[in-house]
């Protein structure tokens, strides 16, 4: 068997250009802190050096982009000589090397379809099997649960990588995979031969090229220059010489300083730099490396077997001591064997990092609390969100399009598919507004389900006339679902102005799509003024559509969830359905894809009759899966989707089966309500009331996995399912559900295809 020799090689640290110049410096008070907090950080840090739990350190805190405290403790070397520390001195990163290095490239490759997350680790390196070995994951490596043992023989390493590399393939697992968390930096050996082997560059190489000049870390990377050296800390003698700019890990030592687990050097700058590029990533843009879907499954939560961590990094776990108290749960860290803690908070927007070479000089320096204090302080002086963040000014296509006096349609005959939500932001109608506008001819309105004015809960809806211009409306939810020749005589184009819900199974995308279809049948031009998508344009959550149940109700293979804009889904839906649609989007402004509708600035218009608010807009995906079995999910109340129950249903016995999987963000009430209408209509029904705690957290389709696995288990005669594929969608799942399946196991059977939807969805994406 022969493995390829990887060339290391030292990295050029001073890149000719950069996307990225250091962040710039601000006041507390600037970024919604308190004033005071750095004399809290600086009375602990004293406090350490008084004891001696190390020589010095650099602690930097930012927020909002902006460096509010940066300061150098103590010393970087205390013997033979004394050096003191500066803010700009070279740390040795050692386990941080995992989520910057290894990890980032590692998602790079997925979000370039290089790499799958669910695929074997055998899949990319053949030679890695025998013991189980071929069955472990990528994924299952990246949060610490491939069975690997924590570290092999340092004799392993005495020739070098390749031999080593070698070693490890020989290796037995100590558990199956899956089975336990094991904190291993063998894994990450591992992983970062894949980057080497899959990218066709030594890990270094990649790292430099992909992550650390993109974002202008001049001051970062594997086996530092003699200049950068001179900077850096001092950590523990070996073999009669101090460690100063050479890996302190053994390991990556033998190896030439380059690995997976540990190498890496950068200083608080460029750190800071990075994790500002984590930050900013959740709306993408030039200056990331990572785009908006990738960062949100490497930074959402992994069961690692009781342990909460993400693709390469720490959430909360037994390794958390560094860890702020006071951090949301979106946060997210890690920290490094010679001392070192970066956590990055984006329900916060901060970062805290922390820089030591607690190993110097004896190896016995202990830090970890103090980085959890610092932590801890940071994120306890930060002000609420409502004090310091004021809402964005977005600006909807129908604002856009009416401040340009209609331009696009200047001189067409046009026919507007709309309903109570086609308004500005400031609320005039879409149609009052054409109607009145002497340089559009407004033919024909045409109406989705529920009708013009968003009123009506019935199958079938006749044609009628607005009252205020004398239009005729055309429904499309009547006879007909997709227009007809001789319902689009007289028009030049058609424009689309309807406030979807982010949600599947919610009909407003399937009469954007007959529409289109009908308008490229016609020889009409198609117009589609976005909308933000309320629940964000970022997460996308539960099964792709199977192929045999495209209906009216899923139109087409998109995830439960899609994290996508109105605009973006026509553009999809053109291309993949090849409807052929000459088509026009006009784009809002002021949108970032995180953006909730509570950070636009926009009101919440109910979409419909029984979708009343925002909140019920984000339970809506998960659990109206569920509302073709026979429960009710609150119609017929003033808080539909917020709620289930039957009479049947037990809810204080529901609510602890519920809480029982832990989903995240969302509290269980056990509740009694009587719906006026539709499912057990005068009925009393016990059942629960599901309260968001946390938006940031919160998954609406997870709820739905342990919702249905809490009824499975504790009502398998009573609760029918025969129904659930209507909007579920998804056969596997369907038989996941049916069997008992947990929501873990559930979300993981189709985390491949959402991460072939987050690269099918790229080339339409907007913003």
């Amino acid at each position: 068997m022969k493995y390829r020799l990887l060339i290391w090689t030292a990295l050029l640290l001073a890149s000719p250009c950069s996307a990225w110049a250091q962040l710039p410096h601000a006041t507390p008070n600037e970024v919604g802190m308190q004033a005071d907090f750095g004399a809290d950080i600086e009375r602990q840090v004293a406090i350490a050096l008084e004891e001696k739990k190390m020589p010095g350190c650099v602690v930097l805190v930012a927020r909002q982009g902006k460096i509010v405290f940066e300061k150098a403790f103590g010393n970087r070397r205390i013997t033979p000589t004394v050096e003191a520390m500066t803010t700009d001195t070279l740390f040795d990163m050692a386990s941080i090397t995992k989520p910057i290095a290894t990890a980032t490239s590692i998602m790079q490759l997925i979000q370039r379809g290089d790499v799958r997350l669910n695929e074997k680790v055998s899949t990319y390196l053949p030679e890695f099997k025998g013991h189980g070995k071929e069955n472990v994951t990528v994924e299952q490596l990246m949060i610490h649960v491939g069975g690997l043992t924590p570290d092999n023989a340092l004799a392993d390493y005495k020739n070098g990588w390749p031999e080593a590399y070698e070693k490890i393939c020989d290796l037995k697992l100590l558990s199956p995979a899956g089975d336990k968390f094991r904190y291993s930096d063998v894994g990450f050996l591992v992983l970062g031969e894949i980057v080497a082997r899959v990218s066709g560059k030594p890990l270094d190489q990649y790292a430099k090229e992909s992550i650390f000049e993109p974002l202008g870390m001049q001051q970062s990377g594997y086996n530092p220059s003699p200049e950068l050296c001179e900077k850096a800390v001092t950590t523990e003698e070996v073999d009669g010489q101090w460690l100063k700019g050479t890996v302190h890990d053994p390991r990556a030592r033998a190896m030439g300083g380059v690995a997976g687990h540990a190498g890496l050097f950068s200083t608080a700058d460029d750190i800071a730099i990075y994790a500002q590029a984590m930050l900013d990533a959740r709306i993408g843009g030039e200056n990331t490396v990572l785009n908006p879907q990738t960062l949100a499954r490497m930074t959402s939560p992994h069961d690692a077997v009781g342990n909460n961590r993400g693709l390469g990094w720490d959430k909360q776990s037994v390794y958390s001591r560094n860890r702020g108290d006071l951090m949301t749960p979106a946060a997210y860290g890690h920290g490094g064997f010679t001392g070192t803690a970066l956590w990055i908070d984006p329900g916060l927007d901060l970062i805290v990092l922390f820089l030591s070479n607690r190993v110097h000089p004896n190896g016995k320096g202990s830090v970890n609390d103090l980085a959890g204090k610092i932590g801890t302080i940071a994120s306890g002086a930060c002000l609420p969100k409502a004090q310091t963040s004021p809402a964005l000014s977005t600006k909807l296509g129908i604002d856009v399009l009416a401040d340009s006096k209609f331009a696009a349609l200047k001189g067409q005959k046009v026919g507007v598919i709309g309903n109570h939500t086609s308004r500005t932001k400031s609320g005039e109608s879409i149609v009052e507004l054409m109607a009145n506008s002497p340089d559009v001819e407004l033919v024909t309105i045409f109406s989705p389900e529920h009708g013009f004015f968003g009123a009506l809960d019935q199958s079938e809806i006749g044609d009628t006339v607005d009252p205020k211009t004398g239009v005729a409306v055309k429904s499309l939810y009547g006879k007909t679902r997709k227009p007809t020749p001789e319902m689009l005589k007289g028009i030049d184009r058609l424009v689309f102005d309807i406030q979807d819900v982010g949600c599947r199974f919610y009909t407003y995308i399937s009469t954007m799509g007959l529409a289109m279809e009908a308008a490229a049948e016609n020889n009409i031009k198609f117009v589609v003024l976005d909308r933000p998508n309320p629940i964000n344009g970022v997460t996308m959550e539960g099964p792709m559509l199977d192929d045999a149940k495209e209906s009216f109700v899923a139109f087409h293979a998109l995830p439960i969830r899609h994290g996508m804009t109105i605009g973006e889904i026509a553009q999809l839906l053109n291309a993949e359905k090849k409807l052929g649609a000459d088509l026009t989007v006009v784009k809002m402004a002021n949108w970032r894809r995180d953006a909730m509708l509570f950070d636009t600035g926009l009101p919440w218009r109910n979409t419909s009759p029984n979708m009343r608010s925002l909140t019920e807009a984000l339970l809506y995906p998960g659990v109206g899966i569920l509302e073709t079995t026979n429960i009710s999910v609150g119609r017929g109340t003033d808080t539909p989707f917020e709620q289930i129950g039957a009479p049947w249903i037990n809810g204080p016995e529901l609510a602890a089966a519920i809480e029982a999987y832990e989903p995240p963000g969302v509290r269980i009430v056990p509740i009694e309500f009587t719906p006026t209408s539709s499912k057990y209509e005068g009925e009393l029904c016990n059942g629960v009331n599901f309260v968001i705690t946390d938006w940031e957290t919160f998954r609406p389709v997870q709820l739905a996995w342990s919702l249905a696995a809490a009824l499975r288990k504790t009502y398998p005669q009573e609760w029918e399912t025969k129904r659930l594929p209507t909007l579920l969608g998804s056969a596997s799942v369907l038989k996941q559900i049916e069997a008992g399946d947990s929501p873990e196991t559930i979300t993981k059977s189709y985390q491949a295809g959402l991460d072939e939807f987050t690269q099918r969805r790229e080339a339409f994406l907007l913003y």
